[in-house]
């Protein structure tokens, strides 16, 4: 398929970890428009794209930007119409801390990140998507637990906000699905976990694979 005939697939987090790994597998059937800050993980996920006979946008931008996003949606407007899927898995992970010695840096960018992007990422992307598009998230556990204040706080409110989109997109779509990723040797997992043995994690192209399915059915 030409790059025109194949449907579109935007990922917000594509530089890394299960973003890079469901961009590169999506790459087989659709057009990836890939959305990150960092430029090197961008182009390495488009040598790959490219040398398995995909094509790929790279967007090297940030998702805390509203006006950078209007700009990126607007531009797939007009070139393209419309989307099939989005996929979401842009987040930042704070360093684990007790509740009582949380650091307002980290508090702010994860609340930025994980949660106030989605103010106007859902707003923009839900018309590219149209009825019969897809918007995919990825729920974590660690809500709630010890230590995970920065982020398990924000990721728990951005899965709120999307079990909302959810329920209420049902009967006029877009289709929301809210999926649950395995433990993963991932850059933010190491953050939390920096003396785990990675060799019982899953790797994000095994655990992309097993995903694949969910995020491309009906």
């Amino acid at each position: 398929m030409t790059e025109i005939s194949r449907p579109l697939a935007l990922v917000t987090g594509a530089s890394r970890g299960l973003g890079f790994a469901l961009a590169e597998a999506l790459a087989d059937t659709h057009h990836i428009i890939a959305v990150a800050r960092t430029v090197g993980g961008l182009e390495e996920l488009d040598d790959r794209i490219q040398k398995k006979g995909g094509t790929a946008t790279l967007a090297p931008m940030d998702i805390t930007k509203a006006d950078a996003m209007a700009q990126l949606c607007r531009s797939v407007h007009d070139r393209w119409g419309q989307i099939a899927l989005w996929v979401h898995t842009a987040v930042h992970a704070g360093p684990l801390s007790p509740a009582d010695h949380l650091d307002s840096k980290d508090w702010k960018k994860s609340v930025s990140i994980n949660l106030d992007a989605m103010s106007h990422l859902v707003p923009y992307i839900s018309p590219l998507l149209k009825r019969d598009g897809s918007a995919v998230f990825f729920d974590d556990t660690h809500g709630g637990e010890k230590f995970f204040g920065h982020y398990g706080t924000t990721k728990a409110a951005q899965i709120s906000l999307a079990r909302s989109w959810q329920a209420e997109t049902v009967s006029i779509g877009p289709r929301v699905k809210i999926l649950l990723p395995r433990p993963m040797a991932t850059h933010v997992r190491a953050r939390f976990f920096p003396g785990e043995d990675r060799s019982a994690l899953a790797l994000p192209s095994a655990e992309a694979a097993r995903l694949l399915p969910e995020i491309l059915g009906g």
